[in-house]
């Protein structure tokens, strides 16, 4: 799966409607273009795309009255919203995924009941476990990574990895448990976009020909 895919429909979602610049502003905001390849030149590529597969919608605005090239802003159609959350639930869900995917998930995690956010965690544990099992069906953790030699360094890893991935989902879980954050249905959301004008202390100062504002 690829993390932009997800977190620019997850953008311009959030939004309802947004141009290009207003995507990138709020995926640099969140520091996605430090995790992720979330980079100027892949977000625009990436509208551009979901436009012609039908997952967004692009409206072309009236050119600035400076002079410049009119501006596309992007709006999710029922097909792209269908295909957000059936990223979403994926990435929440599957323990193979990178870094970058299972950051872009957790950041839209509030878009689902609080209830299904919770199944689909306790889903990813149960993943991690039996994913560790068949790891040590070949390497026994107390016995040492000697035993294989360099190479039982790798499986060693893969152990680790997996115990410190399921404490960190089960206390998200606990947590969401516990009632932490406001979930779809709750009340008013956590609001984590940028409104036109705004600031953003974490852009990276690079410029697009579409930026036009």
């Amino acid at each position: 799966m690829s993390a932009i895919r997800l977190l620019v429909l997850g953008a311009v979602r959030q939004h309802g409607r947004a141009h290009g610049y207003q995507v990138r502003n709020d995926l640099e905001y969140w520091g996605a273009h430090e995790w992720s390849n979330a980079k100027p030149g892949s977000i625009y590529h990436a509208l551009k795309q979901l436009a012609k597969q039908g997952l967004l919608h692009a409206h072309e605005v009236a050119p600035s009255t400076a002079g410049g090239p009119p501006r596309t802003e992007y709006e999710i159609t029922d097909w792209g919203t269908e295909e957000f959350f059936r990223l979403l639930r994926e990435a929440l869900t599957s323990y193979d995924q990178q870094m970058d995917v299972k950051s872009a998930a957790i950041g839209f995690v509030v878009e689902l009941p609080r209830a299904e956010a919770v199944a689909l965690l306790k889903e990813r544990t149960r993943g991690i476990a039996q994913w560790r099992a068949s790891v040590t069906e070949h390497y026994i953790p107390e016995d040492g990574p000697e035993l294989l030699g360099h190479i039982g360094e790798i499986m060693n890893l893969w152990i680790h990895t997996a115990d410190a991935e399921a404490a960190w989902t089960q206390g998200l879980i606990d947590r969401i448990e516990g009632g932490a954050y406001t979930f779809v249905g709750e009340g008013e959301p956590f609001v984590g976009i940028l409104a036109d004008g705004v600031e953003n202390p974490y852009a990276t100062g690079e410029r697009h020909p579409g930026d036009a504002r």
